[in-house]
Parts: structure tokens; C-alpha cells; sequence
């Protein structure tokens, strides 16, 4: 079958790898109907996420028909329209039995990279390095699926393929961001990144009741479609200054719920930037915290920040001062997304989240590469590519 294949920092190839099979009763395969880029893959792209091998095949959110199930599997069988949650959880572990799925004890098959970087080991992941255990990804025309009765959620009529793809991680990432980071009736809650986690953070902080959502970014198609579709504030930052325009907009306190949806490789357009990407090329700290910094500075006396993007290791010049001075709170996750697909798949059902704009672009697994080129250069307004097996 094809894949899409790492082969080094900033290299991509379409290449045949063999068919997935199942290697337990709980799995089952599933034909790939879509899958999408996602800015997590850009950091594995770059060589910013250790235990990548040439030849691992990418991907992580995707929808799918389910072709072959193991005797164990009870609540799929073949045929069945699937959306596929980006991790894994076996469901019987301590982590599971409580809601934190990213946390699975049993579904990451090379437990040591894990403890040696983190202290523990995390779930497993598609296609996110062999820290994250080494599966394969979902770019490619079959995807094997363990603990399938946990993970694989089957979408009810009525819902479109693209609009269900984004339930696989990105809309369960941006409502946990807002759910764990506590937003409540009347809160202002300010979103740093406007890509499809943060529109998704925005939303659900509104949908889960703030009086204000202001999202920031830079980049125009993005910011129009967090207004639009959304219905969030939005703020340019390079037209602004951002911790002064956002107390301004809350009468000088400051927002009640900051949160950070862009990850290790933030961009700023001030001076800060060029030293932390030096910093990162030269490998003397793996992520860029702009945003973190900057959530943690804006935010209110006592307020909440909740670190929603993906990092790998260590920063620089974290402000550690200004989290105890004033009194915050900072949490941070990986994303649970069985505690909340069940619940999406109906809010999307119902009409209260919309990801169908997200997908800017369709191409097919053969230009996968051009897909992941446009959406990491943001050319042709690309904000999502959308990559199908055969389009």
C-alpha cells in the first residue's frame, strides 16, 4: 500500500510499505477515507521530535471504513464509519479508568524513550516517533487500529467525512484546553494561535459559557475565520501590542483564561523570536515558548493558563517568577479525546461546531508532500489540507 514517509529533517516520500495486519484480537483496519496535515506533524517534519526513523509513516487524525476487526472487537464491525482518536488508550489502565487517556500505561510500546524524557511514559500515538511507540501513522491507504472498542468512534449518518475528521484530535484538543483550564460563565478568555486547536479552544470556551473570547494571531485567513465561524474576537499581533490591547479590552485586569494553542515553534515578530529560534537550531533548548511567555504575562492576577500546544523538552527563560507573583495557575495536557468525542459527535451533529472550513485544501496521498509544503508556508490560504487516497 502507500504511505507517507518521514526520510529525514524537512523530507517527505510517498513510498509502498506492507499492508497492516492485526497483531491482537482488540484491533481492527480501517481503509483511509481522510485524513488531514496538522501542525504537531510539522514539528516531527522538522526534526524538533527525538526517535524519528526514515521510513516511519505520519499522520494522526483521520476517518475511515473498517475493513477486518479482531474476535475481541464489540462495537465495530466491517463496513463501519469510524473517526479514529490520534491516541490510543487500552482502556483497563488506571489512566483510562479515570479520563486521561494521553496518559494510556499500556498503549506505548517503547516505554523507556518516554521516562527518560519525561519522567513517565505517555500513551501511544499514530505516526508521532518511536517516543510515542512507534505505530504507524494514519497517512496511508490502510491503518491498523488497536484497542479499537476504546479509540474508534462510528460517526452517525448525516455527518460529512471532512467535517468528522477534525473530532480525531483537533476539536477534542481545543475543548479540553478550555474544559481542564476551568472557563466558566462570564469569563474573558484570550487564545493564542489561530489554527484549527486554538479556533476550536475558542469555541469551546464560548460554547462553555465566557462572556469574552479573543483569539490571537497573525495570519489573515485565519484570524477572518475564527470571526466568522467562530464568533471570537480576534487580535493581529503584528499590529499591536498584545498584553496592552488585551488589558484595555478587559477594563486593566487582564483575561481570566489564557490559552496557548501554537507549540514549540512560535513565531513573534520581535527580538525575542531570533533568540529563541538561534537557541532551538543550535540545540540548546528544543521549543520556543513565545506564546507560553506571553499568556503567562497577559493573563490576570490569580488567572489560568493552559499550555495546549505541543512540546518536547526544554525552554529558556520561562517566567517562573510571574506564574508564582501573581498567583496563577498552569496546567497542561496532551489531548483525552475518548472523554470527549461521544460529546463532540453530537455538538457537531447539532450544529454548535463547525470544522468543515478548516479544510482549505484536498489533495491526494501521492501529493501528500505538496499538501504538508503549502500548510507549513501558509500558501494559497492554506489553513488545513485535507489528504484522501485516491482525490
Amino acid at each position: 500500500m502507500k504511505a507517507l514517509c518521514w526520510e529525514g529533517v524537512n523530507k517527505l516520500s510517498v513510498e509502498q510499505v506492507p499492508d497492516p495486519e492485526l497483531r491482537n484480537d482488540q484491533d481492527i483496519v480501517v481503509r483511509l477515507i481522510a485524513g488531514t496535515t496538522c501542525g504537531s506533524d510539522l514539528h516531527l517534519i522538522g526534526g524538533y521530535i527525538p526517535a524519528m526513523r526514515a521510513g516511519d509513516v505520519i499522520g494522526h487524525e483521520f476517518v475511515g471504513e473498517v475493513v477486518e476487526t479482531g474476535s475481541a472487537v464489540r462495537k465495530h464491525k466491517v463496513g463501519d464509519r469510524v473517526v479514529v482518536c490520534s491516541f490510543i488508550g487500552c482502556g483497563r489502565c488506571w489512566y483510562c479508568a479515570n479520563d486521561l487517556w494521553s496518559l494510556c500505561d499500556n498503549s506505548n510500546t517503547n516505554p523507556g524513550i518516554g521516562q527518560a524524557l519525561f519522567g513517565y511514559e505517555t500513551a501511544g500515538i499514530f505516526g508521532y516517533s518511536h517516543a510515542m511507540g512507534g505505530l504507524r501513522g494514519s497517512h496511508a491507504e490502510y491503518v491498523r487500529v488497536p484497542f479499537a472498542d476504546y479509540g474508534a468512534f462510528t460517526v452517525p449518518e448525516g455527518i460529512d467525512d471532512t467535517s468528522v475528521l477534525f473530532l480525531s484530535d483537533s476539536v477534542p484538543t481545543g475543548w479540553m484546553g478550555a474544559d481542564l483550564a476551568g472557563v466558566k460563565p462570564g469569563d474573558v478568555v484570550a487564545v493564542w494561535g489561530c489554527g484549527a486547536v486554538g479556533q476550536m479552544a475558542a469555541r469551546a470556551a464560548i460554547l462553555l459559557g465566557a462572556e469574552r473570547v479573543i483569539s490571537i494571531d497573525r495570519i489573515p485567513e485565519r484570524l477572518e475565520m475564527t470571526e466568522r465561524y467562530v464568533g471570537a474576537e480576534t487580535i493581529d499581533y503584528t499590529t499591536t501590542d498584545v498584553a496592552a490591547e488585551l488589558r484595555e479590552r478587559t477594563g486593566g485586569r487582564g483575561p481570566d483564561v489564557c490559552i496557548e494553542a501554537v507549540g514549540m515553534e512560535a513565531h513573534s515578530d520581535g527580538p525575542m523570536h531570533l533568540y529563541d529560534q538561534a537557541k532551538q537550531q543550535l540545540r540548546l533548548q528544543t521549543d520556543r515558548p513565545t506564546a507560553v511567555r506571553q499568556a503567562i504575562h497577559a493573563c490576570r492576577k490569580a488567572g489560568t493558563v493552559f499550555i495546549l500546544g505541543v512540546f518536547a523538552g526544554v525552554v529558556d527563560k520561562f517566567p517562573l517568577g510571574a506564574v508564582i507573583n501573581k498567583g496563577l495557575t498552569v496546567r497542561g495536557a496532551q489531548m483525552h479525546g475518548q472523554r470527549y468525542i461521544p460529546m463532540l459527535l453530537d455538538r457537531l451533529a447539532a450544529g454548535e461546531i463547525s470544522t468543515a472550513h478548516l479544510a482549505t485544501h484536498s489533495l491526494s496521498l501521492d501529493d501528500a508532500p505538496t499538501a504538508y509544503d503549502m500548510f507549513k508556508h501558509k500558501t494559497d490560504g492554506c489553513v488545513r489540507a485535507v489528504i484522501r487516497p485516491g482525490t
